[in-house]
C-alpha cells in the first residue's frame, strides 16, 4: 500500500552503509554484559552511547531510564500527523558474556567484518537489530521528503534482557503512559533462513514449578522399613509417569482450557516452510521425534502447550549403593503455554492434579516461580499486513510465517500496553546467538533497515483505512 519508492530507500541505505557500520562497530566494542556485575559501568555506557546516537539520528527525545538494575533507553519522534498511529520498537542493548578462550576466532568485543559478515558479541543479538532502525528511519525520511516519520515512533531498548528482564515489567508499568502505542515491533528475533524470509507471529508463554515430596524425616534403612512405609521417590516416579497420557498429551485436568486448535490456514502456512526434520533432529542431538499425537513437529514446538521434566532426583546418588528409603524426592517441571492459557489457571490445575497423585504418608510441597503469558498476533491484523508488505518489498519475495517456541518479554509488552506485538527480525540460525563467533549477515542487516523504512510509510498510510 505504501508509495515510498523502493529505489530511493535502497539508494539512501547504500550511500550510508559505511557510516552506519562504523557506528555499529563502535557500539559493539562496549562490553555491555548485564549478567556480570563488573560490567555494570559498561552497560550504563552502552545506554548513554545509544541515547546520544538516537538524538543524533533526529529523535527529539532520547533518554536513559534507570531501573533497579541496568538502565534502559527511551526515544520518541512524533509524526507531524496527529492522527498517525503510534508504534513502539522494543530491543535490548545488553549482551551475553564472551571471551576469546570460549572459542572465538577474534576478540568478541573487537568486531571484525569478514566475507560479508560482522562478527562480534551483540552483532545479531541484539545491537545490530536495534541499530538498523536508525538507518531505516533516516531512509524513510529521505525517500518521502518528510521531516518526521509517518508514525509516532518510540523506542524502548532495555538493558537486562540477557539477565531475564527482572525489572522490565515494573519499568513498563511505571511508564505506561509514555510508552502507550497502537502496535509494538519487537526486533529481537530472526527469520527461517537467508533464502526464506519470515515474520514471527507469536511466542509461547512459560510457567515453572518444583514439586518436592517428603516421606520419613530422614533416610531410613530399606531392609528394616522398605515395603512398609511410603517411598517419596517411588511416589514421585508415579507422579511424573502420570503427567502425560499414551498420546503424549498433558494429562492434567483443565490444562487445555482455553486452547484453540490450529486453523487449516495456520497449518498450511507452517507446512509451506522448507522444514528438514532429519536436519532438525541432528541439531537437537536426538534420533527420533516425539510429542502430542496428531501434530507435526513444527506445530508441537510453536503452537501446542507442553509439559516437560527439567530435572528429577531423590535419595542416594553417589557411587556404589546405599540401601535407603529416601526422606525426599523432587522434580522440576516447565509448562509452555499457548494463546488462551493463563499462568494462574495452570498453577491452579497443576496443584490440584499433583495433590491427587500423592499417597497417604507423603507430604507435598509445590513452588511456582514467575510466569510469562503467551502472545499471538492474528494473521488478519492490519499492522501485521503492513509488516509483511514492508518485508516483501525489502526482500523482493513472498514472506512466510513462523512462531517462536520459547518465551520472552513480548508478553509483558502486550499485556501492560494492551497493543499487538509484531516481530521484525533479520537474524538467521547460523548467527550463533549466545555462542562463540556470533555474527550478522550484512546484507540481511541492511534489508532490515529497508523493511523498517517501508514499514513506517505503510503503517502511516494504511492504519486508518484498515482498522
Amino acid at each position: 500500500m505504501s508509495t515510498t519508492p523502493d529505489s530511493a530507500v535502497r539508494t539512501y541505505i547504500d550511500r550510508h552503509r559505511a557510516a552506519f557500520l562504523d557506528d555499529l562497530v563502535e557500539w559493539l566494542r562496549i562490553p555491555s554484559v548485564s549478567a556480570q556485575p563488573e560490567h555494570a559501568p559498561d552497560v550504563r555506557r552502552s545506554a548513554e552511547w545509544l541515547a546520544a546516537r538516537l538524538a543524533g539520528t533526529g529523535f527529539p527525545t532520547a533518554e536513559v531510564w534507570p531501573t533497579a538494575g541496568a538502565p534502559a533507553v527511551f526515544a520518541e519522534w512524533p509524526s507531524e500527523d496527529p492522527l498517525a498511529p503510534t508504534v513502539l520498537v522494543y530491543g535490548h542493548h545488553d549482551v551475553q558474556p564472551a571471551a576469546r578462550e570460549d572459542g572465538w576466532e577474534s576478540e568478541p568485543f573487537a568486531p571484525e567484518i569478514r566475507e560479508g559478515r560482522l562478527y562480534g558479541r551483540g552483532a545479531a543479538d541484539d545491537k545490530g537489530q536495534v541499530f538498523f532502525h536508525t538507518l531505516g528511519v533516516r531512509a524513510h525520511l529521505a525517500a518521502t521528503g518528510r521531516t518526521a516519520p509517518a508514525v509516532h515512533l518510540k523506542l524502548l531498548i532495555e538493558g537486562e534482557e540477557e539477565s531475564g528482564s527482572p525489572h522490565f515489567r515494573a519499568l513498563l508499568e511505571a511508564n505506561a503512559d509514555r510508552l502507550a502505542a497502537d502496535a509494538v515491533i519487537v526486533s529481537d528475533t530472526g527469520m527461517w533462513s537467508e533464502d526464506t524470509p519470515t515474520v514471527c507471529t507469536g511466542m509461547r508463554g512459560l510457567a515453572e514449578c518444583e514439586i518436592v515430596l517428603h516421606g520419613p524425616e530422614q533416610d531410613i534403612h530399606s531392609g528394616s522399613f522398605g515395603g512398609a512405609v511410603p517411598n517419596p521417590a517411588t511416589a514421585l516416579a508415579r507422579l511424573v509417569a502420570a503427567l502425560h497420557d499414551e498420546d503424549a498429551r498433558v494429562a492434567v485436568p483443565g490444562f487445555y482450557d482455553g486452547v484453540s486448535d490450529l486453523t487449516d490456514r495456520e497449518r498450511a502456512l507452517f507446512a509451506e516452510l522448507p522444514f528438514d526434520e532429519e536436519r532438525w533432529l541432528r541439531t537437537a542431538r536426538s534420533t527420533a521425534t516425539h510429542g502430542e499425537a496428531g501434530y507435526t513437529t513444527l506445530e508441537r514446538v510453536w503452537a501446542r502447550p507442553t509439559a516437560e521434566v527439567n530435572g528429577i532426583g531423590g535419595g542416594y546418588q553417589g557411587p556404589g549403593s546405599k540401601t535407603v528409603v529416601p526422606a525426599s524426592a523432587r522434580v522440576k517441571l516447565s509448562f509452555r503455554l499457548v494463546d488462551g492459557q493463563e499462568p494462574d489457571h495452570i498453577e491452579k490445575v497443576v496443584r490440584a492434579w499433583a495433590a491427587e497423585q500423592v499417597p497417604a504418608g507423603i507430604r507435598s510441597e509445590i513452588i511456582f516461580g514467575p510466569a510469562t503469558r503467551p502472545c499471538l498476533t492474528p494473521l488478519d491484523h492490519p499492522a501485521l499486513r503492513s509488516l509483511v508488505r514492508a518485508m516483501g518489498r525489502a526482500f523482493e519475495q513472498p514472506i512466510r510465517y513462523t512462531r517462536e517456541g520459547g518465551s520472552g518479554p513480548a508478553a509483558d509488552l502486550q499485556e501492560v500496553l494492551g497493543a499487538p506485538v509484531l516481530f521484525l527480525g533479520i537474524s538467521v540460525p547460523s548467527d550463533g546467538w549466545h555462542a562463540p563467533n556470533e555474527k550478522v549477515e550484512l546484507d540481511l542487516l541492511l534489508k532490515g533497515a529497508e523493511a523498517g523504512a517501508h514499514l513506517w510509510s505503510d503503517l502511516g498510510e494504511s492504519w486508518r483505512h484498515e482498522r
